[in-house]
C-alpha cells in the first residue's frame, strides 16, 4: 500500500435500544457517570454520599442504552417534566467512546422518542465544567435557558432547551 493511500476506519455500528432504568447496564453507566460527577465537581458531594440511582419509567417516559460491539457504551432517559416538556437526563457517554458521534445519535434519538411521545418541548441540565456536552447541545439546535427546578439553586447548573418540530 503506497503512502498516499487513505485507510478509513472500520466503525461498528450503534445499536439504540430501551431498556429498563434498572438493566444491569444502565445501573452501571449511571455508577461511571457518578464518579466523574464527584470528579467535576468534588464540592457538591459529601463524602460517603449515596451513588445516583434509577427510578422506575412513568408514563411517556423512554431509557436509552446505546451499544457498540454488544458493549454499553452511552446511555439517556427522557422523562416527563409536565404535560407539556419533556426533560431529557442521564445523557452519558463512556470516557473511551466520546468524540466519535455517540453522544450526537443518542441525542438525536431522544428528540425523536420525545416527538414520538408528544412532547414539543424539551430541557436538560448540565454542568458547567461539562464544556464537550455544552458544545454538543448548542450543534444540535439547544438554546441557553434560565435554570429550572431544583436545578435553580445550583451555581454550577447549566440548563438548555429546545422546541422540536
Amino acid at each position: 500500500m503506497s503512502e498516499d493511500a487513505v485507510i478509513e476506519a472500520v466503525v461498528a455500528p450503534l445499536v439504540v435500544e430501551p431498556v429498563d432504568p434498572m438493566h444491569l447496564q444502565a445501573l452501571a453507566l449511571l455508577a461511571e457517570a457518578g464518579r466523574e460527577a464527584r470528579a467535576l465537581y468534588p464540592e457538591l458531594f459529601a463524602p460517603g454520599s449515596p451513588a445516583p440511582t434509577n427510578s422506575p419509567l412513568g408514563e411517556r417516559e423512554v431509557y436509552l442504552l446505546v451499544w457498540r460491539e454488544g458493549v454499553a457504551v452511552g446511555c439517556g432517559a427522557l422523562r416527563r417534566l409536565d404535560g407539556h416538556r419533556g426533560e431529557l437526563c442521564r445523557l452519558f457517554v463512556t470516557l473511551n467512546a466520546r468524540r466519535e458521534g455517540i453522544g450526537r445519535t443518542l441525542l438525536a434519538r431522544l428528540e425523536a422518542e420525545a416527538l414520538a411521545l408528544g412532547y414539543r418541548r424539551v430541557v436538560l441540565e448540565t454542568g458547567m465544567r461539562q464544556k464537550p456536552a455544552m458544545a454538543l447541545y448548542r450543534a444540535a439546535g439547544w438554546r441557553r435557558i434560565p435554570a429550572y427546578g431544583n436545578f435553580a439553586k445550583d451555581p454550577t447548573s447549566v440548563c438548555f432547551g429546545k422546541t422540536l418540530r
